[in-house]
């Protein structure tokens, strides 16, 4: 290879550092405003060259510059964060933005970046979709607990659990009646319209992930053979998991999950079962709703579920069944080989 670099991505800039492999030349800048139409122009100079190599680390900003650099017909390294850091060795000095993009330059002329998967163009849109999915839930339960918590602290507390029942929505939408303050009756008031907003717009994004479930190979596979996993989980697990087969084995797909128990020193004490938090936050939130699914008799793991469950409590027994999850996803996705990644046509 000619020229090998790397970028460090930032919302107002891109520092990039390139080294000429032929004739020892070393380039360094920044590309400002961070934008494609920018990053486009400047990759302009590396035209008709097949022999380029850039790394960029899989942080927020990472899909623009890959898609770019695809684009441009230049090879393009997406390296693991956590990995990359601790490639770089015990800190001696400052770390600044030129430092990081030099980092990942001599790791790219030493061939030793710790390469992560680059998700095809279909699983890129469908983790928008899934994460926007995620995003609406979470706002939809932040302002359900806001009722719960107005109607308990004015002592209401008895419609707090009826909140779909037709009857305890009347009720609520007239506040007044049932003993709350004027402003306490406008803030449920406002709570329950944007309830009703979310949830037309919950619907449609998961009917849209539902029916991609439904039709793809993998998450078909995965729906059909864990128990506890519908089309969501299952669409969460394809995309956020990945191509299985750069795992040597189902721990590091564990690994990968942040579902993982770390310590930070052998000497160290603290809570025990920390765990690392390193993967996508929406895989480990899927994984242990699933994970709950144990404390049903019907599930193959009910007997694990509760045995941890009685020794230490629920939510580590569906950490506990959310790993085994995690592995026997390893393993379907891996047996489904190219299959289990292909596109699904018309979506």
């Amino acid at each position: 290879m000619a020229i090998v670099g790397g970028f460090d991505i930032h919302r107002r800039q891109v520092i990039f550092d390139y080294l000429d492999t032929v004739s020892g030349q070393v380039r360094r800048g920044r590309i400002d405003p961070a934008c494609r139409e920018t990053l486009r122009v400047w990759l302009a100079r590396f035209a008709d060259r097949g022999d380029v190599t850039f790394a960029v680390e899989g942080c927020t900003g990472w899909r623009f510059v890959v898609e770019e650099l695809q684009r441009a017909g230049i090879t393009a390294l997406l390296a693991e964060p956590a990995e990359t850091a601790h490639q770089r060795g015990p800190k001696k000095r400052a770390k600044t933005d030129r430092a990081d993009a030099r980092h990942l330059r001599t790791l790219v002329a030493e061939g030793r970046v710790p390469v992560s998967w680059i998700p095809p163009g279909q699983v890129r849109e469908l983790r928008v979709l899934l994460q926007l999915y995620r995003d609406l839930r979470e706002e939809h339960t932040a302002w359900v607990q806001r009722i719960h918590a107005t109607l308990f602290h004015q002592g209401v507390p008895g419609l707090a659990g009826r909140l779909a029942d037709p009857q305890a929505r009347a009720l609520l939408e007239h506040g007044q009646d049932i003993g709350l303050s004027p402003a306490g009756a406008q803030a449920v008031a406002v709570a329950l319209r944007r309830m009703d907003d979310l949830e037309a717009a919950l619907g449609p994004v998961h009917a849209q992930i539902a029916a991609f479930a439904r039709h793809q190979a993998g998450c078909k596979a995965l729906a059909a053979e864990l128990y506890g996993v519908g089309p969501l989980v299952a669409a969460i697990v394809r995309a956020f998991l990945g191509d299985t087969r750069r795992f040597s084995s189902s721990a590091q797909a564990v690994r990968h999950t942040g579902l993982d128990v770390t310590v930070y020193s052998s000497d160290d004490k603290r809570t025990p079962g920390h765990l690392s938090h390193q993967g996508p936050p929406i895989l480990r939130w899927a994984l242990f709703e699933a994970g709950h699914q144990g404390s049903r008799a019907s599930s193959p793991d009910h007997l694990y579920y509760t045995d941890v469950a009685a020794r230490i409590d629920a939510n580590r027994a569906a950490l506990s069944v959310a790993r085994k999850l995690a592995r026997r996803s390893h393993h379907i996705l891996r047996r489904l080989g190219d299959q289990a990644y292909a596109p699904l046509p018309g979506w």
